[in-house]
């Protein structure tokens, strides 16, 4: 079996034993679904309720969940309960018929988000493939620029522009991989050696007679490593837009307040981009995703292609994400985003301090990289220590992942709620863990 690094960094294997009763469910879980299913850890959680930011498996052990930013206002949150059950209880229909719920919705989500218009589909693969297409049509080429690293979904268009799914999988002859702006190793150079890779790729797209349609990132470059540094993505933008293209920022990680400073990863950039994406933290675990749009962009596939899903934006959906909102703004997530994130941040940099092999703790809000070396002057990625690392947090009950070309950054992006007795128990957890690392 071929190995993708964004699903097999830190996947099972097999070969570890686990209880009995476990074990028949993963083999009947491989029998049933196949092998292209994978599982997190060399020893498979079964979990069977959550609340909050923690989660319970099947003998009751109590795990906190630093990872989740599907359920990004908890787990199980009441008032998001409540409103899937109350417009479940009254009427769930397509988008062909008159609804409130997607209107009100809609007016909410567009003031966030500084855009006109939005489209609804279920999945954040299936709104990076319709703003593909968006693109394509309102700039008439075909020409994609993604960062190396870069995951924006499972469609074939959007599998095309992901090359951190590896294996058979390639990435077109229409697109072109540039690095991430790594700060770690680049550091005062990094907007700079962003914007030359950036302004090549235009011109090696424009040789190939593609053109450019557009620059798609994650603003948090999270598959790539999580470098959240600001104002790096201006003059980048700025440079595709003067050569016809527009800018996709893909919120479906950074987006709904997970920095800690606004709603989306690209206002911390200072741009606003032409086509915004989003899905998996919109209704905090139902499915539903949306591409926000300038209405001037939009027109031309408006105009050519009628759209219809059947799913996207159904009234329970939208009860969902509208919830979601509400606690949002209620509970004042952001500002526990920022409050929480920096505490956890400046712990981790301090137990850095002691250990030479975590390189670099970055990020911002509830989203945070440690980076795994094996030589901290040489920058050397240290794969086996962060898998080694997930794993032991795994089994002091605490759920990380990984991320990163070389499979060695720390992935810390836990659920909005995630409180300072949850950083205590993190933190604590963590010190044991890199403890036990050889230096």
């Amino acid at each position: 079996m071929t190995f993708s690094n964004i699903m097999d960094s830190n996947s099972y294997s097999g070969g570890v034993s686990t209880d009995p009763e476990t074990d028949k469910l993963i083999q009947a879980r491989a029998h049933l679904l196949g092998p292209a299913y994978r599982l997190f850890y060399e020893r498979p959680v079964h979990l069977v309720r959550g609340s909050g930011s923690h989660m319970f498996d099947a003998d009751g052990v109590r795990y906190l969940d630093a990872y989740n930013n599907v359920v990004s206002v908890g787990h199980c949150h009441p008032h998001v309960v409540a409103a899937i059950t109350r417009q479940a209880e009254t009427l769930n229909t397509h988008t062909r018929y008159l609804h409130d719920g997607i209107v009100d919705y809609s007016e909410r989500l567009l003031r966030t988000v500084g855009l006109d218009q939005v489209m609804y589909a279920c999945t954040g693969s299936e709104a990076n493939d319709l703003a593909l297409r968006v693109a394509q049509m309102y700039t008439g080429a075909r020409g994609v620029i993604v960062t190396r690293d870069a995951y924006h979904g499972n469609t074939e268009a959007v599998t095309a522009i992901s090359p951190s799914l590896g294996g058979a999988t390639t990435i077109g002859p229409h697109v072109r991989a540039v690095g991430a702006p790594d700060s770690y190793r680049s550091g005062a150079e990094v907007a700079a050696r962003f914007l030359a890779d950036i302004q090549a790729a235009i011109a090696d797209l424009r040789a190939a007679g593609h053109g450019l349609s557009c620059l798609i990132v994650d603003t948090f470059f999270s598959s790539d490593g999580i470098y959240p540094g600001p104002t790096v993505l201006a003059p980048a933008v700025a440079a595709v837009r003067a050569a016809g293209g527009v800018f996709i920022a893909d919120e479906v990680q950074p987006g709904f307040a997970r920095t800690g400073e606004a709603m989306w990863g690209f206002t911390r950039h200072g741009v606003v981009p032409d086509l915004v994406t989003m899905g998996k933290p919109m209704a905090n675990g139902l499915p539903v995703a949306a591409m926000a749009a300038r209405s001037d962009v939009l027109e031309a596939f408006a105009r050519e292609v009628p759209y219809f899903n059947t799913f996207g934006g159904n009234p329970v959906s939208m009860a969902a994400a509208s919830a979601v909102l509400d606690v949002i703004a209620d509970e004042q997530l952001m500002a526990n985003a920022a409050r929480v994130g920096t505490a956890l941040r400046d712990e981790l940099a301090r137990l850095a301090t002691n250990h030479p092999r975590i390189g670099d703790v970055r990020g911002a809000g509830l989203y945070v990289g440690v980076e795994m070396v094996t030589d901290p002057d040489l920058k050397t990625p240290d794969r086996a220590g962060a898998h080694d690392l997930v794993n032991a947090m795994r089994e002091r009950h605490v759920l990380i992942s990984v991320c990163g070309a070389e499979g060695n950054v720390l992935k810390v992006r836990p659920p909005l709620v995630f409180s300072m007795d949850d950083v205590d128990w993190f933190c604590t957890e963590f010190a044991g863990a890199v403890a036990e690392l050889p230096v």
